[in-house]
């Protein structure tokens, strides 16, 4: 079976997909560490496991990632960027996990409110002094917060929504967890593209039947993801 067949055969709705290159896209974290963090690595004899199971699996060797992946490595950037080792990254999801029952800590509300609580206990297991930024509530919510700016949340506390930029939305109830300019609901590739081809916003907007607007978010925004990759 081709592994668009088995895609075919996924229920994706609600879930989005993203190759490791669409991630590090999204969220300024490079492909490498992405596929590092989800498959694990060995560095000379000593194999490290991975940090959490991705979303999606397809079982064609490959990876793909949902929509709460997307979220969740954004917080680990974080937390790995602010000194904590993917080692203890790993620890701390199995201690969410273990002791507040919940599969995906990273990625719910929660976290993001009483995270504080699986890092105090990292530092009570007396773990060395990259952890100890944790015992500050305000450090945590410093590192914590611009991992979950923009997203909105379901009732049930899980992500539903990341609001990336202003106008467009990362939603995987629509094209597959894509960019979208959030009044036409276009991907934002799909109407910076037209712009492009078209020769003007102005001449893409008239062809989509769009606002021109909506064409000018989708072009800034797919700009400013390319100023930030090239940098």
């Amino acid at each position: 079976m081709t592994a668009h067949a088995r895609l075919e055969r996924l229920s994706l709705l609600g879930i989005g997909i993203y190759s490791p290159a669409d991630a590090g896209r999204l969220t300024h974290v490079p492909a490498t560490r992405i596929r590092r963090w989800l498959c694990g690595h060995r560095i000379d004899d000593r194999h490290y496991r991975e940090l959490w199971a991705a979303q999606i699996d397809i079982d064609d060797g490959d990876i793909y990632l949902g929509f709460r992946d997307l979220i969740e490595v954004r917080v680990v950037n974080a937390l790995i960027e602010a000194g904590l080792s993917a080692q203890k990254v790993r620890r701390a999801i199995d201690i969410a996990r273990d002791r507040y029952g919940i599969d995906r800590p990273l990625s719910t509300r929660r976290f993001r409110t009483d995270g504080k609580h699986v890092f105090l206990l990292l530092a009570d297991e007396g773990q060395d002094r990259t952890v100890d930024l944790f015992r500050d509530q305000f450090a945590i919510r410093q590192v914590l917060e611009p991992s979950f700016k923009g997203l909105e949340f379901d009732e049930e506390g899980m992500p539903a929504r990341w609001r990336i930029d202003q106008g467009v939305l990362v939603d995987p109830a629509y094209s597959f967890g894509q960019p979208i300019e959030q009044e036409t609901l276009v991907p934002t590739r799909v109407l910076a593209a037209a712009a492009a081809a078209e020769g003007s916003g102005a001449a893409a907007a008239q062809a989509f039947v769009v606002p021109l607007r909506a064409v000018n978010r989708a072009v800034a925004f797919e700009q400013s993801i390319a100023r930030r990759q090239a940098a």
